[in-house]
């Protein structure tokens, strides 16, 4: 019975992340019990702010958080991922700094309301997915060659959008979605990442959004078969991608109120798809799991923030998480699970013998 159970809690897709996010915490508990500390203080403008690793954690991992959402259905619809995210990121953010700074750069008030420029940079961000998803849906190009393509030039391009200026927004309202709104202590963020999770699981709930993009990720030509239109699922899987990465957009620019075309997002494709690997969903296709992605998410926010916290140099990061992934593919390998599920079946008869012999 116990093994039953055991069985049946490590066969559970939330277990890797959860495991992850354990160790993670019993680390930093062991070597400064501090981490978990959180304080309320004031900001420079004087208004009540919470502050600590965890509010870091939740505050600067929303971003992966929401990218994670749309990565997870890209992954599970194409098999494959979108590596441009960050790049789209620089463009809707370009294109929403040019709507509200207009011309120029430096303007001395906004230009238009920050839901236009929000509306415009989603629209952006949505047809760069509407882009990427006709060259995999449309043109069968494996996802991760078709989007080399914003990979490449994107950055290019958000320069391009500001004639290669650094526009700055002057009104101090914009900088609220990145950081506090006055009077509440909980960053913005974490409200942004609750809404964009509770509009996924209403989508998924009330819609065959998640049913179809399993079946077409599984088997594309029985899913055809049974009326499902593959090119489509697929096509709307990147554009729903693209409107994450708006959202995420608007949290990067108005932390700094400005863009920096080369630095921006960078690199946060690779921990968008470490965040669904990480969730337990299958880089192949097929069933996946859109809460334990959103929780691998916080789980490579936890780690970035733990080896910051042990002075680790931001350019050695990525060693450490490509660790994580060597792990994650060694033990989601079918033969390493086999041996595993051998493994666990001999203990258990081992002891069912010894109960025998008492």
């Amino acid at each position: 019975m116990n093994m039953s159970l055991l069985k049946k809690i490590t066969r559970n897709q939330m277990f890797i992340p959860v495991m992850a996010l354990l160790l993670l915490a019993v680390v930093n508990l062991v070597v400064d019990p501090g981490f978990f500390k959180v304080t309320l203080g004031t900001n420079n403008a004087g208004n009540p702010v919470l502050s600590g690793y965890l509010i870091t954690i939740l505050d600067y991992g929303s971003e992966l958080a929401i990218l994670a959402l749309g990565m997870t259905l890209v992954t599970a619809a194409s098999g494959g991922q979108d590596i441009s995210v960050g790049a789209t990121i620089a463009i809707a953010g370009s294109a929403m700094l040019r709507i509200l700074c207009g011309s120029n750069s430096h303007p001395d008030a906004l230009q238009a309301p920050i839901i236009v420029a929000f509306l415009v940079a989603c629209l952006v961000g949505m047809l760069c997915g509407a882009f990427n998803g006709a060259l995999v849906s449309v043109f069968k190009i494996q996802p991760m060659i078709a989007t080399l393509i914003l990979f490449t030039a994107g950055r290019s391009i958000a320069a391009w959008i500001n004639n290669n200026e650094l526009p700055i927004v002057p009104d101090p309202k914009f900088a609220y979605f990145g950081s506090f709104i006055p009077g509440i202590p909980i960053p913005t963020t974490v409200f942004i990442v609750l809404i964009c999770v509770i509009i996924m699981a209403l989508v998924l709930k009330f819609t065959n959004l998640g049913l179809y993009t399993q079946a077409v990720g599984i088997n594309e030509k029985s899913s055809r078969l049974n009326g499902i239109n593959p090119t489509f699922i697929k096509f709307l899987a990147f554009v729903i991608l693209g409107l994450c990465v708006a959202v995420a957009a608007l949290i990067k620019v108005s932390r700094l109120s400005t863009i920096n075309y080369s630095v921006i997002a960078k690199d946060i494709e690779m921990d968008a798809i470490l965040a669904v690997a990480l969730g337990g969903n299958s880089l192949s296709g097929g069933k996946f799991n859109i809460w334990a992605s959103v929780l691998g998410a916080y789980v490579i926010q936890f780690l970035t923030t733990t080896l910051y916290k042990f002075n680790v140099q931001s350019d050695a990061l990525a060693a450490y998480k490509a660790v994580v992934v060597i792990l994650l593919v060694f033990f989601s390998a079918p033969k390493v699970r086999e041996s595993l599920s051998g493994l666990g079946k001999k203990i258990a008869v081992m002891k069912a013998r010894k109960g025998e012999s008492k």
